[in-house]
């Protein structure tokens, strides 16, 4: 990202410590880890938090999947951020890139086949080192974690499942009550991505009769009720039904506005009136975007398809901290 963001991203960052976040999303493609690890650093120096008050996950990118890089990817991660550990190391995607150059001359770009189920264990292997306190996946399918549960000699489940989840998508066959394997003793906690994204942004799918910058009139109505922006409605709608949610933006007056989610409780009947808005409808990126990844044979099966992932910079600020290693 230009250096203009960065330093946003950076105070951001510190914004939203300031106000009360402690769960701080990064990844290794965002290239916002150097600014991301100064500013909790700073914010430590200066006595506002311990390092353990904070829960940051990194990811692993698709160009490491190679069993003999996922360490590589782990360390350089940490090297920026100038930290010790991870609390979360999650695989970013079940899609693999070659590693010399993941695209060709024509911006395409070059896949490569590896068995994620070997990626798996030397995420498990990096558990061990200490290097990170506990791992993931994000963007899998209900097909994609059974591979990883049923792989035999599996050391360590997956405590995490990052994927799009909103209004228009709300992910129920993965919501752990839906799915008895999922819902086992130590359930995959269900982490929602994009969670207020109704045909808000530009390169967003705008669903028929709802025009761009609109909320849905549902979420309108419900919103008044309550006397609470459709934002955070929508918000405290997946907090409601347990999932983990991020929030990001640049502005110290939003990031406090989403920190007031904790302090309403939707009815139930509203609750399932917006269960009721879902239309399965993945609105991540656009079409051209999308059709890169289409060659790839696990791409049918991806619940979220990012290659806008270099673009986002500020998902980093999230919130609860309570996923168990």
């Amino acid at each position: 990202p230009p250096l203009s963001l960065k330093s946003k991203c950076e105070e951001a960052v510190k914004a939203a410590i300031e106000v009360g976040f402690r769960h701080i999303n990064g990844a290794f493609v965002y290239g916002t880890e150097e600014e991301v690890g100064q500013a909790i650093r700073e914010k430590i120096a200066d006595g506002t938090v311990k390092r353990e008050d904070i829960f940051y996950t990194g990811k692993l990118g698709s160009t490491f999947h190679l069993p003999e890089l996922v360490r590589s990817c782990l360390e350089q991660s940490l090297k920026k951020l100038k930290f010790d550990y991870l609390d979360l190391f999650i695989i970013h995607i079940p899609v693999s890139l070659k590693i010399c150059s993941p695209m060709d001359e024509k911006g395409k770009l070059i896949f490569d086949i590896v068995d994620l189920r070997q990626t798996w264990e030397a995420m498990e292997a990096c558990k061990d080192t200490g290097l990170v306190k506990s791992i993931g996946v994000s963007n899998f399918n209900i097909r994609q974690l059974e591979m990883i549960l049923n792989k035999p000699g599996l050391k360590y489940k997956p405590v995490l499942n990052q994927v799009e989840c909103h209004l228009y998508f709300n992910q129920s066959k993965l919501l752990p009550s839906a799915n008895p394997r999922i819902s086992s003793s130590k359930p995959i906690v269900l982490w929602a991505n994009r969670e207020t994204r109704c045909g808000k942004e530009r390169n967003w799918t705008v669903l028929p009769g709802l025009e761009p910058q609109k909320w849905d009139p549902v979420m309108g109505a419900i919103a008044k009720k309550y006397n609470r922006s459709p934002t955070l409605v929508a918000l405290h709608y997946q907090l409601q039904h347990g999932l983990v949610v991020l929030f990001k933006s640049f502005t110290r007056k939003r990031i406090e506005e989403n920190f007031q989610v904790f302090y309403f409780q939707l009815l139930e009947e509203d609750m399932k009136t917006i269960d009721g808005l879902n239309k399965n409808l993945l609105l991540c990126g656009e079409v051209g975007e999308r059709q890169q990844w289409s060659p790839h044979k696990e791409i049918r099966f991806c619940v979220i398809l990012i290659l806008v992932i270099t673009k986002d910079v500020l998902r980093i600020i999230g919130i609860r901290t309570g996923v168990d290693s």
